[in-house]
């Protein structure tokens, strides 16, 4: 009876950090896509051209460059429901410094840019972190629903712009409004983290930095696999529809639909992927999926028509769906030292983000931006041909599992 009890509230303890992690990471994605919803009116209110533009929105990339490699040590000082509050508030004082800096000129906008990465890097880290141990926990492959959850979140930030911006509300107001949103929601929302537990020091080791992670070279090798899924993924949100348009004389309209299409296969895949992932195995559906994307990109780049680029796009956003969420899973195997190996996987992850799209575009222009694509071809077959670092690496101490049966 009391063993009954025991195992009742500890599934009760799993559901209620399942759901506490979902509303993170949907808030995370929020606050990013409220602020990318506005960047058109940001541009036109400060009168800045493409370079200065992306001059200004290198500030969130450099805060997300600066806080990704040091959020392991972070993590591992405050633990994961800490860092996501201490976070929260710097990334939302940021979006809002930026919201009201807006209208006296650039020179506020950058720092709280800056800020707004710093913020949502770190945190970014520390909800993967608390996503992997309760997927741990739960011996359930979630991780993909909980990036899937991201997206919805990314999806709501930019329909709340729109209607925004079809009322007329100011980007000071609606950038305000959200800021303090995440303030006041994400502190109780990491109210239902998993419970920190000591460790047992005969059984874990000494301490220590999470810093060494940069030097494994599993963790290296994860973070080369995620830096592929990323770039394969950025492209496609970067360049497919701009591709499409450009490579089949497609309307604005179409390339917007491809794109669409290509968004809502890898938000599908996420979502339905742990069923396959507990029933294949990792490697297994990561090397078939991989190959699904290579088949994808190749329908887009030489399927001569624009119905076969739109059948390629959905079967590229299928096969790169489970690609970042399964690099996080792989990282965080080792509960000890999941904060240092996700801070660095994520770390290398994010390059891509940041070299992928000019990558691409240099290769554009010699080639077109079509033919561009091949580039993410290729890194999604490297990906697949070294995809076995994923192989789940067994615990010497695995700590019981929260299961819901």
């Amino acid at each position: 009876m009391r063993q009954a009890r025991h195992r009742g509230a500890h599934a009760m303890t799993a559901r209620k950090a399942m759901y506490a992690v979902y509303a993170v990471f949907i808030l995370n994605g929020f606050m990013f896509a409220s602020w990318a919803s506005r960047i058109p009116q940001v541009r036109d209110g400060l009168d800045l051209n493409p370079q200065k533009l992306g001059l200004v929105l290198l500030a969130i990339a450099i805060g997300s460059l600066v806080s990704m490699p040091l959020a392991g040590v972070v993590i591992s000082r405050l633990g994961a429901a800490r860092t996501i509050t201490v976070m929260s508030l710097i990334g939302a004082s940021g979006l809002a410094i930026a919201a009201v800096g807006f209208r006296h000129g650039v020179a506020p906008v950058i720092p709280g840019l800056f800020l707004l990465g710093l913020g949502s890097g770190t945190w970014d880290v520390a909800m993967n972190v608390e996503g992997a141990e309760v997927e741990r926990r739960m011996q359930r492959s979630i991780m993909s629903r909980f990036h899937a959850g991201f997206s919805v979140g990314t999806v709501a930030g930019a329909l709340l712009g729109s209607a925004m911006i079809a009322l007329g509300v100011s980007v000071t107001v609606h950038l305000a409004a959200v800021a303090l949103l995440v303030a006041l929601v994400a502190t109780p929302a990491v109210r239902g983290f998993l419970p920190i537990e000591p460790h047992d020091e005969e059984a874990s080791g000494p301490r220590r930095s999470p810093l060494k992670a940069w030097t494994e070279p599993r963790t290296l090798l994860i973070g080369l696999f995620v830096f592929c899924m990323a770039f394969t993924e950025g492209t496609g949100v970067d360049w497919l529809g701009v591709s499409v348009i450009d490579g089949y004389d497609a309307a604005a309209a179409l390339g917007s639909l491809t794109f669409a299409i290509f968004l809502a296969a890898m938000t599908l895949g996420r979502w339905f992927g742990p069923g396959a992932l507990d029933r294949y195995g990792r490697v297994p559906l990561i090397r078939v999926t991989g190959l699904c994307a290579v088949a994808g990109l190749m329908l887009v780049v030489w399927g001569g028509s624009l119905l076969v680029a739109m059948a390629g796009a959905a079967l590229w956003g299928l096969g790169v769906a489970l690609g970042f969420p399964v690099g996080m899973s792989a990282a965080a195997d080792d509960a000890r030292h999941a904060a240092g190996r996700v801070s660095v996987v994520s770390s290398i992850g994010y390059l891509a983000f940041l070299a992928g799209p000019p990558f691409v575009g240099f290769l554009g222009h010699q080639v077109g931006t079509l033919r561009a694509l091949t580039a993410a071809a290729a890194m999604v077959t490297l990906g697949v041909l070294i995809s076995g670092v994923l192989q789940p690496k067994p615990e010497p101490h695995r700590r019981p599992a929260l299961s819901e049966s």
